[in-house]
């Protein structure tokens, strides 16, 4: 690994490959930030219900989450977003207050 420092910025290089955020994710950090200051998240998670409730171990909010994630994203498929997303899964999910993000089976 080698490093360039400066008084205001510390650059460092390495050969091994590590994923770097979407370009879009600081947008969706926004938007969860504003929702959640508002009290919109709050109140779909406790507000919004569905009749025939089999998500398993999801909750409603996490589905918005993703469909929320997707709209600002603009992948083309919820299939492209989730893959885009993987490697930071984790990061995603606690933007919204949220433990893990829904995988498909």
């Amino acid at each position: 690994m080698s490093s360039i420092t400066d008084a205001l910025v510390t650059i460092q290089t390495s050969s091994q490959s590590m994923p770097s955020t979407p370009p879009w994710f600081g947008e969706v950090a926004m938007a969860a930030h504003s929702l959640r200051h508002v009290g919109v998240l709050s109140t779909i998670e406790e507000r919004v219900r569905f009749a025939l409730c089999r998500f398993g171990q999801y909750d409603v909010i996490d589905f918005v989450v993703v469909l929320l994630g997707y709209t600002i994203s603009g992948e083309r498929t919820l299939d492209a977003l989730i893959e885009c997303v993987q490697p930071f899964a984790a990061s995603f999910m606690v933007l919204f207050g949220r433990e893990r993000l829904i995988v498909r089976r």
